[in-house]
């Protein structure tokens, strides 16, 4: 397997682990957050379905999604809920900042549009996490998000 279809790879994993928690998240949500939360949701999904046609149209075989993931830390209200969608979109961003360089044309934006959607929907989240605090970190994806 290429690096290119590593990356793509590992990128389709954190894809569907974020449907995964975004479905877990919701559950907690009401009003704007969980019109927040559906909208992620759906941006995750069709990110997921870009990732998995860039594996295909490679000749691959994308992996499935696993039956469950491991979240990590139990969500029992809102407050956890929100803390865990920063976190989906933090890893989110990690991981297609850290395919970026290992990707070519098409691959590359959706890995760009990935990297951006996610950086946009955690910025809201840290918002929504702790009010009046900045929403934004200088490397989204980065060690310091």
């Amino acid at each position: 397997m290429s690096g290119e279809a590593d990356r793509l790879q590992l990128a389709l994993a954190a894809e569907n682990a974020s449907v995964y928690a975004y479905g877990v998240i919701g559950a907690w949500l009401t009003d704007d957050e969980l019109s927040w939360a559906r909208s992620a949701d759906l941006a995750h999904r069709r990110q997921r379905d870009a990732v998995s046609d860039l594996i295909t149209a490679a000749g691959g075989t994308p992996t499935p999604a696993a039956p469950a993931y491991q979240l990590p830390k139990p969500v029992t209200g809102r407050a956890e809920a929100v803390v865990l969608a920063v976190d989906v979109e933090t890893r989110a961003a990690a991981v297609w900042r850290s395919a970026l360089g290992a990707l070519t044309g098409n691959g590359r934006e959706v890995a760009l549009d990935a990297l951006v959607g996610a950086a946009v929907r955690a910025a809201q989240w840290r918002t929504a996490a702790g009010p009046g605090k900045s929403p934004i970190v200088p490397w989204p994806g980065g060690a310091s998000s």
